[in-house]
């Protein structure tokens, strides 16, 4: 929920928070017109502390310069830029769905993800990236578009099955000053090898990061990452790449040879734009018969147990019959510090993998992972008090860690009661944001403030260390919590 002396943002209403990472946090808005008309859309704003950085200001404001010229169905749309108090957001497209990571960790290697629908969402973003690279200003000048972080995070699919490119936030253009375009930013394991080394970037850069996208979901491999950034770094200007038929033996020589090109070390030798890559795919797809429609994509998400919006009859079902499981749920997330304080020590991807092992080590699983957040869920299967101390333990140990490495560490906890699938290993569809997962979620936000790690009274009632209660919140109408901090 949002606070209700901050719900509003000029013409907009905030109505839930949906994302926050270390630039800005992400809402769910509404749009109300005078004669009753109302639209949902998604809000972007910066984060308070990064309010007066003029250079991630001015980073913000180029995203929307540049997003606002693509008007093409396969990537998000921008359709305000507004500011208020002082505070930049940017009002954009809703898909209602979920991004391509989070449908990859519903794959294994009992259920690989499908490689004709693999092949279809690189298509689709393929289509995007095509109108990108090749857009031009008022005037028809070239503005060199290149996105620079095509990653599974940044591709979004929607219950219809829709696939979308977002977060043009670090991309290049023309316009933008050549300082700007000296800095690398972007996720390590899925640049260019001209990337990490500061080089120069085109459209192929894209090319290239698409490519290890598309690896991934085939094989099921991460190509570059590792748990050492610097071996990542070094593992991508190598560009060293296994066969993909060794991990997936289904996979056609015609097919490896593309990814091989699409992922060569040097620029020259992969394809050159899009378009070319485009025609290369489709001619696998149509010689080997892996055709497949945005219908067969959401048919395959409800398959895999995420489903849609509207929960039918058997999703209702399924919530009445399910056994209900005694859980604990840990939220985090760590937030980069002012740029008046040291840069971070690590980088945020190797902090979160730390944060993972300590999740699995305790005997908890990782529901959802981010480069900057993950939420960690412990199944009372041996009483609720022994799954509390473990998810205490691991919280302290989290903390320590990312205070250590730099960052600002918000972590909530919150004991309660869900119905897992056996099958999909997960609730029915809609638990993201139910019960003590939303909770959970609420908590990490307000934690990041408080600096502390922020729990439940019925968390802080199983655990035989002292707590301090911080007082009694207003979580939603009539409905108040008392919230305690370790």
């Amino acid at each position: 929920m949002v606070d209700e002396n901050d719900r509003r943002l000029g013409e907009y209403e905030l109505l839930e928070k949906i994302a926050s990472g270390g630039m800005a946090e992400v809402f769910r808005a509404r749009r109300t017109r005078s004669s009753g008309f109302e639209k949902i859309l998604v809000i972007k704003r910066i984060l308070n502390h990064l309010a007066e950085d003029s250079e991630f200001i001015q980073l913000f404001i180029d995203e929307a310069r540049i997003a606002v010229h693509l008007r093409d169905a396969n990537i998000v749309q921008i359709f305000d830029l507004g500011e208020r108090e002082g505070q930049y957001f940017m009002a954009m497209e809703y898909v209602e769905g979920l991004d391509l990571s989070r449908l990859l960790t519903r794959s294994s290697p009992q259920r690989r993800f499908p490689i004709k629908l693999a092949l279809l969402i690189c298509a689709e973003v393929l289509k995007g990236l095509q109108f990108a690279h090749n857009c031009c200003n008022e005037k028809g000048e070239p503005m060199n578009i290149v996105h620079c972080d095509i990653s599974p995070q940044n591709i979004l699919i929607s219950y219809a099955g829709e696939v979308k490119l977002t977060d043009f936030g670090i991309s290049r253009a023309a316009f933008q000053l050549e300082d700007q375009h000296q800095v690398i930013r972007g996720k390590y394991a899925y640049m260019a090898p001209e990337q990490v080394m500061g080089g120069v970037l085109d459209q192929r850069t894209d090319l290239f990061a698409l490519s290890i996208v598309l690896f991934e979901m085939l094989t099921g491999y991460r190509l570059f990452k590792t748990k050492d950034r610097n071996k990542t770094l070094l593992k991508v200007r190598k560009a060293e790449v296994p066969s993909p038929r060794s991990y997936r033996p289904e996979i056609s020589e015609e097919l490896e040879r593309l990814l091989y090109k699409g992922l060569a070390r040097f620029p020259k030798d992969r394809f050159q734009n899009a378009e070319e890559m485009l025609i290369a795919l489709g001619d696998v797809i149509s010689k080997e018969g892996l055709q497949s429609t945005n219908q067969n994509l959401s048919e395959f998400i409800k398959e895999v147990g995420i489903g849609g919006a509207s929960p039918n009859v058997t999703l209702i079902a399924q919530k009445k019959t399910l056994p209900p499981s005694s859980v604990v749920i840990l939220s985090a997330e760590a937030i980069h510090p002012p740029r008046n304080q040291n840069a971070p020590r690590a980088a945020l991807s190797d902090l979160i993998q730390v944060w993972e092992e300590l999740v699995i080590k305790s005997g908890g699983e990782v529901w959802e992972r981010y480069d900057g957040s993950l939420l960690a869920v412990w199944v009372a299967k041996t009483g609720l008090g022994n799954a509390v101390r473990r998810a205490a333990n691991v919280s302290k140990r989290m903390y320590h860690a990312a205070r250590e490495c730099g960052y600002q560490p918000g972590i909530g906890i919150s004991p309660g009661v869900a119905r897992i699938s056996s099958e999909t290993k997960r609730p029915a569809e809609g638990w993201e944001l139910e019960g003590p997962f939303y909770l959970a979620r609420w908590m990490m936000n307000f934690s990041v403030h408080r600096g502390r790690i922020l729990i439940t009274q019925v968390f802080a009632r199983q655990l035989s260390q002292n707590v301090q209660l911080i007082g009694r919140m207003a979580l939603q109408t009539n409905h108040n919590i008392n919230i305690y901090e370790i």
